[in-house]
């Protein structure tokens, strides 16, 4: 997609203008720890990032989408957070992200890393960060969502990628990140992906999910479950990806033109 510059340009919001601006009050013992944990967090993606070895698959079809140089909706567990915020860095980007204290320093992080992001909860503002995100594509620019995110349930789709997928006929693009060397943080409710150092990754994209600009709310939820099945079948792929046999990858290679 031909990079945009916006700045400069007073028409036009900066691509990581908020929407809904109202954030919950939160005692001085919370708001202290926001720009400890962002500059931790950030420091930690900065430091392991580079070492990470990346492989594409499915790279043939996102390639024939992106040449489009049309903006799209990406979709992805929470779990992978971490390895797609060091991949998919500086390309501005927008990403719902939630008004809660999590979402307050995830904000600081993901913005240094340059994304854009649209402040809104499940609770309260998501409609509106869904209109910053409408107005984002209009003016060309992709869009992301962690998908089962802020809280969870793990695995488990919010419908928030098919209703702007409605909005602006833009594709939803799914895809997942397993890797070969890494620890799973069972304690938290996404099972946290923490990469090994030079760790090999594979990112494995899906097909592109349309959304009918017409669709009623049968036509929503058939969206909704396609989506959530994508989902879960490049999470299967990727997280299995390094154990299977080289005869396997080839198999699916072969299947899904890889």
């Amino acid at each position: 997609m031909e990079n945009r510059d916006i700045q400069g340009q007073e028409s036009e919001a900066a691509v990581s203008a908020h929407y809904d601006t109202r954030l919950p009050k939160l005692p001085w013992s919370r708001r202290i720890q926001i720009p400890i944990i962002a500059a931790l967090v950030y420091s930690v993606i900065r430091v392991l990032g580079p070492t990470l070895r990346f492989e594409t698959a499915g790279r043939a079809g996102v390639d024939e989408f992106l040449a489009k140089e049309e903006p799209c909706i990406w979709a992805f567990w929470h779990r992978v957070i971490l390895p797609i915020s060091w991949y998919a860095r500086n390309r501005e980007i927008v990403v719902m992200n939630t008004t809660a204290f999590d979402g307050q320093w995830t904000r600081k992080v993901i913005e240094r890393l340059g994304f854009g992001t649209a402040q809104g909860s499940s609770s309260r503002g998501g409609l509106r960060g869904l209109q910053v995100m409408a107005q984002r594509i209009a003016e060309g620019y992709d869009c992301a969502f962690t998908i089962d995110g802020p809280r969870g349930p793990r695995y488990v789709a919010k419908v928030g990628p098919v209703l702007l997928a409605r909005m602006t006929g833009a594709p939803i693009m799914v895809f997942h990140i397993g890797v070969d060397r890494g620890k799973t943080i069972e304690k938290t409710w996404d099972h946290f992906l923490l990469p090994g150092v030079f760790a090999r990754a594979v990112l494995v994209g899906g097909n592109p999910i349309y959304v009918p600009q017409d669709a009623d709310a049968g036509m929503i939820e058939a969206k909704h479950q396609e989506m959530q099945k994508e989902l879960e079948r490049v999470r299967d792929i990727a997280e299995g990806w390094f154990l299977f046999t080289d005869a396997e990858r080839e198999k699916l290679r072969a299947e899904f033109g890889w």
